[in-house]
């Protein structure tokens, strides 16, 4: 197996409303091609520790924190803002908890929008907007605003949104938390089902332990 992301010796100190914590992550592999769960009560630093993941929060230390990209491992604690913000853009799909549609913008608009801001080509985005459309069972709902769907179908948009750059890492912050548990799974499943046919790899964090051991493959 060939590792996407890798971590080790990983620290963040947070500090909020007069209280701090350390998040210290020892080691973390993850691998192209599977899925890992992250499984934990709220507060415990899920959603931190999905965001230096992210390359949105940078770790204040690390041994060893590198991204796998065209064949080479990124050394992501030597690279600048400008880089990461690169590596983030192109090889970073991530799905939030909320969703974080834009309600202005169609399904297939809120889908197509991180490919157009990399630049890629209008036909093929279309195209792979399509095929997600088709995948994750939202093709009949692409001309219509996220505020007219589901909150099952919100989250399908967000996950299409995430894939439509074909990303090597694609991270999602509870995905399923706004949803019964019957879509919850649904979600669960078709979501491994896209990420494992793009080879991407996926970090998933939750406070579900039974739905994710029956998704991930790690936890």
């Amino acid at each position: 197996m060939t590792i996407c992301m890798r971590a080790e010796g990983l620290q963040l100190r947070r500090e909020k409303n007069g209280s701090s914590f350390t998040l210290r992550v020892p080691r973390l592999d993850v691998f192209y091609g599977r899925a890992l769960a992250v499984v934990g009560s709220s507060g415990c630093g899920k959603s931190t520790l999905l965001d230096m993941l992210a390359l949105i929060l940078r770790p204040g230390q690390a041994k060893s924190f590198t991204l796998e990209c065209e064949g080479k491992n990124e050394d992501l604690m030597s690279a600048g803002p400008a880089r990461l913000a690169e590596l983030r853009g192109r090889h970073i799909g991530y799905v939030l908890q909320s969703g974080g549609l834009l309600s202005f913008l169609s399904v297939r608009q809120n889908i197509i929008l991180p490919g157009r801001l990399l630049g890629l080509p209008a036909d093929g985005l279309e195209k792979r907007a399509a095929e997600l459309g088709d995948l994750l069972g939202i093709a009949a709902q692409m001309n219509k605003k996220p505020q007219h769907l589901s909150g099952g179908q919100r989250q399908r948009v967000a996950i299409a949104r995430a894939l439509i750059h074909s990303p090597s890492l694609v991270l999602a912050d509870e995905p399923t938390a706004a949803v019964d548990q019957a879509s919850a799974k649904d979600i669960c499943a078709v979501f491994k089902d896209a990420v494992s046919q793009s080879g991407a790899a996926l970090v998933i964090v939750s406070h579900d332990r039974p739905l994710m051991e029956r998704m991930a493959d790690d936890m």
